[in-house]
């Protein structure tokens, strides 16, 4: 028998509810007033008559978009675009979310008894079930390794992030501007209804810490890129600032939540991350390639004996600490970090600070990270420069030109890690890409030229491919082929990133930096040099 349009979406509403009893976002004498809410945001008169049961073949993603569905056929939404669709999923599951306060009781109840890991376990998946982190996009992404030089390099093209509608993005220049949330990380974003260029977060808990004796949060991204990609925010709407007091809460965090890595954008624009207003880092429960770099050279320092310090084999200028005394540690990344903000080198284009319009204008940031390995600490500091010049006006120390068809975005802390971020747009260009090396279409060279063509920015690299490789190519060739060249790309994109090259003159220019800093070579040992 045909069910109306109307009987299904009340049985997807029993069945929403039903995963939300099953999934612990709600319990049985919850259902009754939810269900209630549920039948006034659908402007329907009562529920379904019958039973209706949740199973786990059910897709809780399938029954979320039947709702939504209903939603823009009935004109309960504005306009059926990603954007208007995200908003309302968020305002449903927002209804079936526990109040902040209960979350919070939830998580400290469990960080009481039991380990900090089972504590942001729940955590985790409490944001899932809810749907703040987008699983089900999250699975779409493309994710390789590319192995090079400097370790296997991670590579991912980001199709978790929805791309806005042409005619979203031209109505968004007309939008009246508000302050309200200040930004995308602010605690505002609790159970905010959204606007156009700006997400809902009805479903968005926070957890508060306490860092240095700081009020901070701890949320989780929606868009993971890595397992567990957590954000640290700040109470307050401040802008990103490295300093003495920044690696504190970095140590500090590590020590409360020891399963988990932090790290941190630099806070200058070019070398920073998207959002430079709002002070906040970047953590979770995963390795990165920088980790297990090898060691390029062996460091030590009479001041602080029992700190081992090296520069690992890495495609930008990193310099790691690790130790058990956190107060050395910090102090000695404290040092080498306040060295870097005032050095200037001009040969290799280094210049600390530069003057623009009668301002001083700062050049030189640290992208910090911090681990903790057992009872040691490990902090890798990488030093950043975000000049720009006539030749190189996105940056100097930022992918050139050469590299902005695979990527042009900044270089920020997931990067210089060894974890890509690509546009989802590559995706669709790649594929006709290897469609090329196959014979399976042409490559019509005049018709690429054209500058509306999808693949006119790649021109070059498809000729030096297809020069390389020859063609046609096999399927399975094509794709080792297109994988592992685009992991070369951002491979280069992090050695541009790089302050000091890996020519002559770049190790000669990083040593001068280390004797700026009191270093000297030791006597009969040239792979090592202490401090005096």
């Amino acid at each position: 028998m045909s069910r109306s349009i109307v009987e299904l979406l009340q049985i997807n509403i029993e069945k929403l509810l039903q995963y939300g009893v099953q999934t612990g976002l709600i319990e049985g004498w919850d259902v009754v007033q939810i269900r209630n809410s549920f039948l006034e945001l659908f402007a329907i008169n009562e529920p379904y008559g019958e039973e209706v049961q949740y199973e786990d073949v059910d897709d809780f993603h399938v029954i979320l978009d039947n709702l939504i569905d209903y939603a823009a056929e009935r004109g309960i939404i504005s306009k059926n675009t990603v954007t208007q669709r995200d908003r309302f999923g968020s305002k449903i599951m927002g209804l079936l979310t526990p109040r902040q306060s209960e979350v919070v009781r939830r998580f400290l109840a469990i960080r009481e008894t039991s380990a900090i890991e089972e504590a942001t376990d729940f955590y985790y998946a409490f944001s899932k079930a809810t749907n703040y982190i987008r699983e089900e996009r999250i699975k779409k992404d493309i994710v390789w390794v590319t192995e090079t030089e400097y370790g296997n390099l991670k590579v991912s093209i980001n199709l978790s992030k929805p791309e806005k509608d042409p005619k979203e993005i031209a109505r968004l220049k007309s939008l009246k501007k508000t302050g309200y949330p200040k930004c995308m990380l602010c605690l505002e974003n609790v159970g905010y209804t959204g606007r156009l260029d700006h997400p809902g977060r009805q479903n968005h808990r926070v957890i508060p810490i306490t860092l240095e004796g700081e009020q901070w949060f701890l949320q989780y991204s929606p868009y993971s890129y890595y397992n567990e990609h957590c954000i640290v925010i700040s109470e307050k709407h401040k802008p990103m600032n490295i300093d003495l007091q920044a690696l504190l809460r970095m140590v500090d965090f590590v020590e409360q939540f020891p399963h988990y890595f932090l790290g941190a954008n630099a806070g200058l624009p070019i070398v920073g991350g998207s959002i430079l207003n709002h002070d906040h880092y970047q953590g979770g429960r995963a390795t990165f390639p920088i980790e297990f770099a090898k060691v390029d050279l062996r460091l030590s320092c009479s001041k602080y004996p029992d700190i081992e310090i090296s520069i690992p084999k890495w495609a930008m200028s990193c310099i790691r600490f690790r130790g058990s005394d956190k107060v050395e540690l910090i102090e000695l990344a404290t040092h080498i970090m306040d060295k870097w903000k005032e050095y200037s080198e001009p040969g290799v284009n280094i210049l600390a600070y530069t003057q623009k319009d009668g301002q001083v204008v700062p050049h030189n940031a640290v992208t910090p990270i911090v681990r903790k390995k057992g009872e040691f600490f490990e902090i890798d500091l990488v030093l950043r420069n975000n000049r720009t010049s006539e030749e190189y006006p996105d940056g100097i120390f930022h992918p050139h030109k050469d590299l902005h068809h695979i990527k042009k975005e900044n270089i920020g802390v997931i990067e210089v890690m060894g974890l890509a971020i690509l546009p989802g747009r590559l995706d669709l260009e790649l594929q006709q890409i290897k469609e090329i090396l196959t014979g399976e279409i042409p490559f019509l060279t005049e018709e690429i030229q054209k500058r509306d063509h999808l693949l006119n920015k790649h021109l070059i690299w498809i000729e030096e491919l297809i020069a390389k490789y020859g063609s046609p190519l096999s399927r399975e060739k094509a794709d080792k082929i297109i994988q592992d060249e685009v992991g070369f790309k951002y491979l280069a994109t992090i050695l541009d990133a790089s302050v000091f090259k890996k020519d002559q003159q770049g190790r000669e220019a990083f040593m001068n930096f280390l004797h700026s800093c009191g270093f000297s070579n030791h006597q009969n040992q040239r792979d090592k040099i202490s401090m005096v």
